[in-house]
């Protein structure tokens, strides 16, 4: 691979200072004079009909300046609209009915939160209460309470795949396995709760302060449900505390009530989530369970492949709708099938809704594979690795599903954790209840199908020069904790030859800066990554014609590198980028040098790039409590090259983190769909003192799609944990693992 400057440093994350001295501003942060607080009324029941609001005590009390529910509101059903209406199921606020026990159903507008407290304390709201549903065995009964009217048989979505001749595959093989595993909830628990700043002023413009991963599709919803023109609806994103998908969905009913109450008041209104709130009425990960057949040779090739999986949806879709697909992508991933079918369900429950959270359905399934993986290697007598090794992908290969897999193979990764873990010295040769094993993955660069039909382009950005000699990015990309930011800025700096503190960054900012989708599907590497190169190009190209006239040089002849100007084979006329660039703004009259970039996928059907990764973690069990003790986990995925090895670095262990947790410990638990634990002192998870060591393996390829060969890192690299975790823990006690969390009482019981 190339060297570079910039691409390849470990360079700090831009906004690390701002975060750590607590200036950096957050959506709960901001204040405006007259400023009013809201708040939101919630269903206490799982599902009823509303016979009545009553909301004139509210009304009356001192300090409130205004009430709305659902008759205040269009009626207007928001959702993912690629899917069509159907899938757009969720009013802001209930207009007639409510689906779980956190549903919206008023909102007021006060002087000061406790005045607003005691307002909702004062709407009156009469129920007509209606049976309920828990489980997805329960709503697909016939005769099951219907949830939806859209869909019968409580279904919110069902996809099918069929690919290659499975019959054929399986009696072709040696040897078959049918399992079946089940995963559970996981709750997103940014340190940031969901917050938000709408103010409509004197001209209608409403301007939304918000956190959330998806700027552009939160301007978009707000349009739509207030039915009000898109460039009436700016959008400014502050400092994110954490989203990891609970905040990609597009618009809450927080943003949409903050809107009405600013227009009805004429005041700004801020409304921010408590913690209870968070748990209760933003998103999970989905409860999925997973059956699955494999037929593989007598020397381990996978034939075939047959998967059902039904997701607990809860109430209403949100990003859902495309889980259960992605069940059934990334089940192709990371190992060569010889055919595939799969049925996925997503079923409506009366539970809290379930949708789209780091993984994106990965971790799940990956974990039911990778189980069965281990035990079909045991059958076979086959060391794991050596399975995995046989079956993996590689470059060149294309899936069943049509996946392209240009660079990179989970073969590289594999010898990369085993040797650095010793894996070959510990296999088997542990004392009692310690144990060792292996997790892998594979997972997508950005989702190819435009989840936003309305939005022209994946992403977009702009490089301009300023009058300083620096140059300033304007990007709508969302940095939610992740480091985009300081990513995209190397990528500017590298293309046009400046050192990193020549470079200057706009957020998004929907009046201002291009359109980029947003942060999710581990895509901003990728698509802005790709948008801003671009557009660091154009401005280059610009330059150089400038500097060819300044300098009275050819421009193919010119070249900037590391901060300076250089003319080939006139070393006497080196002088510094900063100099000459207040030079051509001074020429030009302050006319703006500008360079834009667009980045739309090749293949709109499938994705960019692949990455894939594993993991080994050893493991020590006490076999009386079940207490699992992590001793070391050996980390590695296939990012592509490093723009930011610091980064990489991050993103690897903070997705151990993650999975630690859901994997030992974290779980909403619900009692008749009432989250039993919402909060941090009920719900736990891992803290320093949890986390082991943690090796990272690093392995690098070249991707052709990627920009200056990077691919993703973010999302893929959670996938191994839960499964080499479990791997572990069953070689430690000599126990297979079906389902998680890896409770104490699922580790000791008979």
């Amino acid at each position: 691979m190339g060297q570079y400057s910039i691409v390849g440093q470990r360079l700090p994350r831009t906004d690390g200072l701002a975060k750590v001295t607590g200036q950096g501003m957050y959506a709960g942060d901001f204040t405006m004079p007259g400023m009013l607080r809201g708040k939101i009324l919630r269903s206490p029941l799982p599902h009823a009909r509303i016979l009545r609001v009553d909301t004139s005590r509210a009304e009356r009390l001192p300090g409130v300046k205004a009430v709305i529910t659902g008759r205040d509101t269009l009626g207007v059903k928001f959702g993912a609209p690629r899917f069509g209406p159907k899938h757009m199921d969720e009013h802001a606020l209930a207009m007639d009915r409510v689906r779980y026990i956190g549903d919206e159903v008023a909102a007021v507008a006060a002087i000061d939160e406790d005045v607003a407290e005691e307002a909702l304390r004062l709407i009156d709201v009469e129920y007509e209460e209606l049976p309920a549903v828990f489980s997805p065995d329960e709503a697909l009964l016939p005769g099951a309470p219907q949830i939806h009217a859209h869909a019968p048989g409580n279904i919110s979505r069902r996809i099918v795949f069929d690919l290659g001749d499975v019959e054929k595959g399986f009696a072709d093989s040696y040897h078959i396995r049918e399992d079946r595993f089940s995963t559970h909830g996981q709750a997103h628990a940014p340190m940031e709760p969901h917050a938000c700043l709408a103010h409509f002023d004197a001209s209608g413009k409403l301007t939304i302060w918000t956190s959330t991963q998806v700027p552009y599709y939160v301007k978009n919803d707000l349009a739509l449900t207030l039915g009000m023109p898109a460039t009436a609806v700016r959008v400014i994103l502050p400092l994110i505390g954490g989203g990891f998908g609970g905040k990609a969905d597009g618009m809450y009913a927080l943003e949409f009530c903050a809107a009405l109450l600013s227009k009805k008041t004429g005041r700004p209104v801020q409304i921010v989530y408590s913690r209870e709130e968070v748990f209760v009425a933003t998103r999970r990960r989905h409860p999925i369970t997973i059956q699955l057949k494999t037929g593989v040779s007598k020397d381990g090739a996978i034939l075939a492949r047959q998967a059902k999986c039904v997701l607990d949806g809860g109430a209403y879709n949100g990003l859902g709708v495309v889980t259960v697909v992605l069940c059934g992508y990334l089940l192709n991933l990371p190992y060569r099938l010889g055919s595939f079918k799969y049925e996925g369900l997503r079923v409506y429950t009366n539970n809290p809704i379930s949708a789209a959270m780091r993984g994106h359905g990965a971790p799940q399934v990956h974990f039911a594979s990778e189980m069965q993986m281990d035990r079909l290697a045991e059958d076979l007598g086959m060391d794991p690795l050596e399975i995995r090794i046989k079956n993996g992908l590689r470059t060149g290969d294309v899936t069943l599903n049509g996946f392209h897999i240009n660079s990179g193979s989970l073969e590289e990764c594999i010898r990369a954790v085993a040797e650095k873990s010793g894996w070959q010295e510990k296999r088997g040769k542990l004392p009692p209840n310690r144990g060792i094993g292996i997790g892998c993955s594979g997972f997508y660069s950005g989702a190819s199908y435009r989840l936003r039909p309305d939005l022209p382009v994946y992403s977009a950005a702009i490089v301009k020069l300023n009058e300083d000699g620096s140059v300033q990015l304007l990007s709508g990309a969302t940095d939610s904790g992740q480091g985009c930011d300081t990513l995209l800025m190397q990528i500017v700096a590298e293309e046009i030859g400046l050192s990193f503190a020549d470079v200057r960054l706009t957020r998004a900012d929907t009046d201002i800066t291009p359109v980029d989708l947003g942060n999710f599907s581990s895509r901003e590497t990728m698509y802005a990554g790709n948008a801003t190169r671009s557009a660091a190009a154009d401005l280059k190209q610009k330059l150089l014609v400038e500097l060819s006239n300044l300098l009275e040089a050819n421009a193919d002849d010119i070249e900037i590198r590391e901060g300076k100007v250089f003319v080939k084979g006139s070393a006497d006329r080196t002088k510094p980028f900063r100099d000459l660039a207040h030079a051509i703004y001074l020429r030009r009259l302050g006319k703006p040098l500008v360079g834009e970039g667009t980045y739309d996928p090749p293949d709109k059907i499938n994705y960019p790039a692949y990455g894939f990764g594993a993991h080994v973690t050893e493991v020590e069990v006490d076999p009386e409590s079940g207490e699992v003790t992590l001793l070391d986990v050996v980390s590695t995925h296939d990012c592509g090259r490093a723009i930011n090895p610091l980064a990489v670095e991050g993103q690897l262990e903070g997705s151990v983190h993650m999975a630690l947790g859901w994997t030992l410990m974290e779980d909403v638990t619900l009692e008749e769909g009432r989250v039993m634990n919402p909060s941090f002192l009920d719900y736990k998870i891992p803290t320093a003192l949890e986390m082991p060591p943690v090796t990272i393996a690093h392995v690098e390829t070249d991707d052709p799609e990627g920009p200056f060969g990077a691919k993703e890192v973010g999302e893929g690299a959670l996938c191994p944990i839960a499964p080499s975790v479990a791997s572990a823990v069953g070689n430690a006690i000599g126990k297979k693992i079906d389902c998680l969390p890896l409770t104490g009482a699922q580790i000791t019981r008979k």
